[in-house]
């Protein structure tokens, strides 16, 4: 039997709906190219302080503005944002921007024009510009956002399935508004044992194909488990000629993923549930960055590293530099260096022992360079050698890890990226002996945002809250 729910009064018909989002769509495509040619005059304002000159960049202009007419008409910046992110349509922004700026300098370049124009504001020019579309993408969406919360620019979904899943889609729809999306109900299969609460059923799978077409529904869901390949087969049958936007929701949400996302390997599609950030172009920028920030931090802190190996050597006899097996990327082993700290044979009669408040293993000098971090210095020579990065998730001793991997949930995918001098969870107070599941929730939320912008940002807050710290000991 179809259930036939009763239209709300605040829903608009689907052409309404698509008049706001063309209306929408239109602002962005009109304003970018504005925003290119008001960002110009600007930068040539603050340059230069006057636009009596201005028209002798008109060239350059033009260059500019045809490249980004057929550049950002041909690339995924004007697609649908609904429900997504504004970092990923910025990441997007940002991307086809560097695009036409580039074909603005291979031109100057070529035309030998780059030395009449000023770099300064042809920098300042990209900045601006830049800064302006994304700004005008935050009006645009405050705007949709406001008219989706009243009703209007709607989407209409139903869902296929009641698992789980089909629950936290209603759920997360619902609580967000401004994504304009509404659910109008769900279709049943055999296997459906539950119900999906804030939604009506509106009846058996093989009724989808006819409310579908008879609704104008934007946007069908498929919730169903991986297993009932013959179901979900069924529902794309029934759904071959509709025009409707298709959903697949696989049963993921209990599991724990990392970097996930869709790709073509050789022609077929793959979900990637667990991949490592460090991919290609990736891994190469984070060895850059590891290398040169290694070598120039070596360069500055030579004299005090200098000087902590006299003292040291001084306070105690043994060597200088204290080796520990530690455990990287892919579960590889390294030894990493620190300033001793303790006398040598402070673990010949209990082997491995997790630091905690209140031991006294520790020299007088040595428990100064452990509450202070110094004696983690050497380890940037770890970085040069290619065993550690500056940033990353903190490295523990084999023994430990075999403990800890069975103890707490998702231990070893902190090993998918290499260990690092500091990290999210140092500068966020998790160090030392502190909850170690906050310490792998930050790190696995590091490895699921990593980014060089991020790395950047860890390596600024270690240098005003990751040294001294009341769990360093």
């Amino acid at each position: 039997m179809l259930l036939s729910p009763l239209r709300p009064a605040t829903e608009v018909r689907p052409d309404s709906a698509n008049n706001f989002t063309a209306a929408f769509g239109a602002i962005l495509r009109f304003g970018d190219p504005i925003l290119l040619i008001a960002g110009t005059l600007l930068a040539h304002l603050l340059r230069f302080g006057t636009l009596a000159h201005a028209r002798d960049e008109i060239g350059v202009v033009v260059v500019a503005v045809l490249t980004a007419l057929i550049v950002f008409n041909t690339s995924p910046l004007y697609r649908s944002w609904r429900g997504r992110g504004l970092t990923a349509e910025a990441f997007q922004v940002g991307l086809q921007w560097s695009v036409v700026f580039t074909g603005v300098l291979v031109y100057t370049t070529a035309l030998q024009l780059s030395d009449d124009l000023s770099r300064l504001w042809l920098a300042s020019w990209f900045a601006l510009s830049l800064t302006a579309a994304i700004g005008l993408r935050i009006v645009v969406r405050g705007g949709a956002a406001w008219v989706r919360s009243r009703g209007m620019d709607q989407r209409t979904a139903v869902i296929v399935g009641a698992n789980p899943d089909a629950q936290r889609i209603v759920d997360a729809l619902q609580s967000s508004p401004w994504a304009g999306i509404r659910v109008a109900g769900w279709f049943a299969t055999h296997a459906d044992r539950s119900t999906i609460n804030g939604v009506p059923l509106l009846g058996r799978l093989d009724a989808l194909e006819g409310y579908v077409a008879s609704r104008q529904v934007d946007q069908v869901w498929i919730a169903l488990p991986m297993k009932e390949q013959a179901k979900i087969s069924f529902a794309l049958n029934q759904l071959q000629h509709s025009t409707a936007d298709i959903k697949f929701v696989p049963d993921l949400f209990g599991m724990h993923l990392l970097n996930h996302s869709v790709e073509q390997i050789a022609g077929l599609p793959v979900i990637n549930l667990q991949q490592t950030p460090l991919q290609g172009p990736a891994r190469i920028l984070k060895a850059i960055e590891d290398r040169v920030l290694a070598a120039a931090i070596l360069l500055a802190i030579s004299p005090l590293m200098i000087a902590i190996a006299i003292a040291v050597k001084l306070s105690s006899p043994g060597p200088v530099f204290y080796r520990q097996e530690r455990m990287s990327w892919n579960n590889k082993t390294f030894w990493m260096l620190k300033f001793r700290s303790m006398p040598v044979d402070a673990e010949t009669s209990t082997g491995a022992v997790w630091a905690k408040a209140g031991e006294n293993r520790a020299t007088r000098v040595g428990s100064f360079l452990r509450k202070t971090s110094l004696d983690e210095l050497p380890q940037f020579i770890n970085v040069l050698k290619g065993d550690m990065s500056i940033v990353g998730p903190r490295p523990e001793r084999p023994v430990f890890v075999d403990k800890f991997k069975n103890e707490i949930p998702a231990y070893m995918k902190k090993h998918m990226v290499k260990a690092g001098i500091t990290g999210w969870a140092q500068v966020n107070g998790w160090r030392g002996s502190t909850d170690l599941n906050k310490r792998i929730e930050c790190d696995l939320f590091y490895i699921e945002n990593w980014s060089l912008a991020f790395d950047l940002k860890i390596i600024f807050l270690t240098l005003f809250k990751g040294f001294v710290n009341k769990n360093a000991y």
